[in-house]
Parts: structure tokens; sequence; C-alpha cells
């Protein structure tokens, strides 16, 4: 069983914890996000350390928990992720995208020429005189292919959904804060 360790936790006894979002939605921070109040409970538990929700984007600290949405598509997108394993304890992989490729996967199937000739040359609505594809350094590349996260690094817990509910990403937290394996039965295994 994977558990968040006593060293990544902030004076006061609250818990860090990091989130981020690679090749996906953000669909997954919105069901965090749509928690409501009992975000405050959350809150008064954990210090959201590395996280778009609180505009920190690099780590300073070791934190317990690391929930990671979306997949590998950009090489920045693998950099992030290992630096996510790198300082999270426990890290979980949180929606389609982060466990599968979502829908962000469904160019795998093309060669990656053909789909940037698509985009920035041939598409239908494209205008581009030049035929130039975008190649500011500032740019992260395009990978072959989207990979899940779990082909990246090692994952420790997976949660399924597009997005999961705000209910399945409760319990999760709340388990692993706790020190348990989550357990996703019955109704936060529903999708209709």
């Amino acid at each position: 069983m994977s558990r968040p360790r006593n060293a990544a936790r902030e004076n006061g006894g609250r818990t860090r914890i990091a989130t981020v979002s690679l090749a996906g939605c953000f669909g997954c921070h919105m069901s965090l996000l749509d928690n409501d109040e009992r975000l405050v409970s959350l809150v008064e538990a954990v210090e959201f350390h590395r996280s778009p929700l609180v505009d920190r984007k690099a780590f300073s600290a070791r934190c317990a928990l690391g929930l990671v949405e979306g997949g590998c598509a950009t090489d920045e997108n693998v950099e992030v992720l290992r630096d996510f394993r790198e300082h999270c304890d426990v890290l979980v992989s949180v929606g389609d995208c982060a466990t599968m490729g979502g829908i962000p996967a469904m160019r795998n199937g093309i060669p990656l020429e053909e789909c940037l000739a698509e985009a920035y040359r041939d598409g239908a609505t494209t205008v581009n005189p030049t035929g130039r594809l975008p190649d500011d350094p500032e740019l992260p590349l395009l990978l072959d292919r989207v990979y899940p996260c779990h082909e990246v690094v090692h994952i420790d817990h997976f949660v399924p959904g597009c997005p999961p509910s705000a209910d399945v990403l409760w319990t999760v937290i709340q388990a692993l804060l706790e020190g348990r394996t989550p357990e996703l039965t019955g109704s936060l295994l529903r999708y209709d």
C-alpha cells in the first residue's frame, strides 16, 4: 500500500499535496473544485503546495500526495510528470487522460507529421500561405504519440472517469490522507 510519509507535512500538521494538469482539459481539477463546502475542511487539512489552484509552479518541498490529470503529449509534460514523481510520496493518475491517454490520444493512430500538416497546412479552415509549422523554441515539442502517465513514471493509484466525480476525488483524497488504500465501488464507479 502506498501512503503519504510524515516528512511531507507542513508546520501545523497540514499535509502538502500537489496537483497538475498535463495534456487534458482541466476537467479533473474542476471536479475537485466541485467538492464545494467540503473544500473548506480539505484546506484545513492540506497545503496545496505546487498546483494551478494556488498558481505555484515549482516544488520547494516534498509533497505527500501528487494528483496528475492529463497524459503526456509533449516533452514538457514528461519533464513535469518526472518532477512530480521525484517530489511526491504517492502519485495518482486522475481521469481517463492520465490513466489511458483519453481524448488527446485519439491522434495516436495518425503519424505526427500528418497531424501537424492537418492542423497547420492542409486543414479545411487553415489559412497558412507560407505552409510553415510553428517552430518557436519556447513551444514544447510534441511527442510521437500521447502516453498515459504510467508509461512514463511509476503511478501508485489510478482514478477513472472523464472526469471523475467530486465524490470520487473526495473519497480517494480522504483515504490517502488517512493512510488507507482508496476503494471505489458501487455508485462511485457508475458513469451514466
